[in-house]
């Protein structure tokens, strides 16, 4: 059976309101916010081309002290509205039930993007980073099953350093984005 949403829709924050209410990290989001531009052309005509459906609603789960949501927000914000698919945001903390549907290898990781249509069923969802980046934090977690070893936080502290060298200088990575939901939303 298919995930559905409904009783979350229309229940979020605006992407607006979630910038401005944002208590931590907002100078780097509005910084990678203003820093978004389209890599390639044929990206920015599919988001375009998407404007003729109405079917389509975008919910992001979300939390201001996260980097990867610092990061990869930013550019899902810019798509859905090039897109112009309406997006709510919901603060994972105030909306566990809603995280809870939408686990990364059991654990709650930000930010989830989920497409669904106008009654709640959910097409798609995308995250919490571009896919190149999760492959290093797969891999750790396959081989680092136990969270309480004694060298855990040394080893994940490694990881995290090879997925900021994965997302790379610069804003490539906003065309990674683009490249993954435009993926996922060509098959909805």
């Amino acid at each position: 059976m298919s995930k559905n949403v409904s009783g979350k829709l229309r229940g979020g924050i605006t992407p607006k309101q979630f910038m401005d209410g944002m208590q931590k990290n907002q100078d780097a989001f509005k910084g990678w916010y203003d820093s978004f531009s389209w890599h390639n052309p044929e990206d920015e005509e599919f988001f375009e081309s998407l404007n003729n459906r109405d079917d389509l609603r975008c919910l992001i789960i979300a939390a201001d002290w996260c980097g990867d949501v610092v990061r990869n927000v930013p550019v899902v914000f810019h798509l859905m509205e090039k897109a112009g698919i309406p997006t709510e945001v919901f603060i994972m903390e105030e909306h566990l039930d809603l995280m809870d549907q939408f686990l990364t290898n059991g654990g709650r990781s930000v930010p989830v993007i989920i497409i669904a249509d106008t009654g709640g069923y959910v097409l798609g969802q995308w995250g919490p980073r571009p896919a190149a980046v999760q492959a290093h934090m797969n891999a750790f977690k396959l081989e680092n099953p136990d969270w309480e070893a004694h060298d855990y936080q040394e080893k994940i502290q490694i990881v995290r350093q090879k997925m900021i060298q994965e997302y790379g200088e610069g804003t490539s990575y906003q065309a990674v984005i683009a490249a993954e939901l435009r993926d996922l939303l060509a098959g909805v």
